[in-house]
């Protein structure tokens, strides 16, 4: 189980410094998974493996975010003056968004993972200029927009348990925003949503059945520490790609990873 996670770990790394994922298009279906074939459906870890899992997800992020934003601000690719606005708006937003997650069974939060998915890449296929090369300057938000989009980005991503990334990456290219700087935008973005979103789902737990000595709340500690190593070693490794990769090539891989992760989530 804990090889698997790391092995996936790494790879949740490469999407986080790469396509701001946060890791938790790849965390949120793997652990499901893993939980499920481990503990079975009926066990009370079983019963709450996909709360535990977006948790989880939500936690692992705050160090993924961490060290992807550290490592693109070292390659100055982050475009601050459109990430700092949003950033108390994210925040605010993630706290509704854990609550909805923890209000509802872990299968409605699964189909709600899917359809979000769907639409999203829906969305980069059909509306014009995604998958295109930028050539536009980044068009900034106006104040109200600016709240509007914070305020979304943290509640869906905090429900979801999979960063800002699916949020932040299409706002900014229909904004005239690079691959690079969009998906670098999405890592600091994520953060404030993975502080407050692991909180939340630590504190409204506080009434659920105990998961086991390794686990706080929802979030599985174990998995946890062997996934944060996992992206570690990821971020360190596909950092030297950080820029490199041709801007229409780029979104075009997003996309695929997202279709990709449909299909998992699907299978389930």
């Amino acid at each position: 189980m804990y090889l698997l996670l790391g092995f996936f770990g790494v790879l949740a790394g490469v999407t986080t410094v790469l396509f701001g994922f946060g890791g938790g298009f790849v965390v949120v279906p793997v652990l499901y998974s893993v939980l499920l074939a481990t503990y079975g459906a009926e066990s009370d870890v079983g019963g709450s493996a996909m709360h535990i899992a977006v948790a989880t997800s939500t936690c692992v992020m705050i160090f993924g975010a961490s060290m992807a934003t550290l490592r693109h601000y070292k390659a100055g690719t982050v475009p601050w003056s459109q990430v700092r606005p949003l950033l108390g708006y994210v925040a605010l937003g993630a706290v509704p968004g854990a609550a909805a997650a923890m209000a509802l069974s872990g299968a409605w939060v699964r189909w709600a993972f899917i359809v979000y998915l769907g639409l999203t890449i829906l969305d980069s296929l059909l509306r014009p200029g995604f998958t295109e090369e930028a050539k536009a300057r980044t068009r900034p938000l106006d104040r109200l927009g600016t709240a509007a989009a914070g305020t979304t980005i943290g509640a869906i991503a905090a429900f979801l348990g999979v960063g800002g990334s699916v949020m932040t990456v299409p706002l900014m290219r229909r904004r005239g925003a690079s691959m690079t700087a969009a998906t670098a935008a999405a890592n600091p973005l994520s953060l404030p949503m993975a502080v407050v979103g692991s909180a939340s789902y630590v504190l409204l737990a506080w009434n659920v059945a105990p998961l086991g000595a390794w686990h706080i709340g929802y979030i599985d500690l174990r998995a946890c520490l062997v996934l944060v190593a996992g992206l570690w070693l990821g971020i360190r490794v596909a950092s030297r790609w950080i820029g490199k990769i041709p801007d229409a090539i780029h979104a075009k891989a997003y996309v695929a990873l997202l279709c990709l992760v449909l299909a998992v989530m699907l299978v389930v």
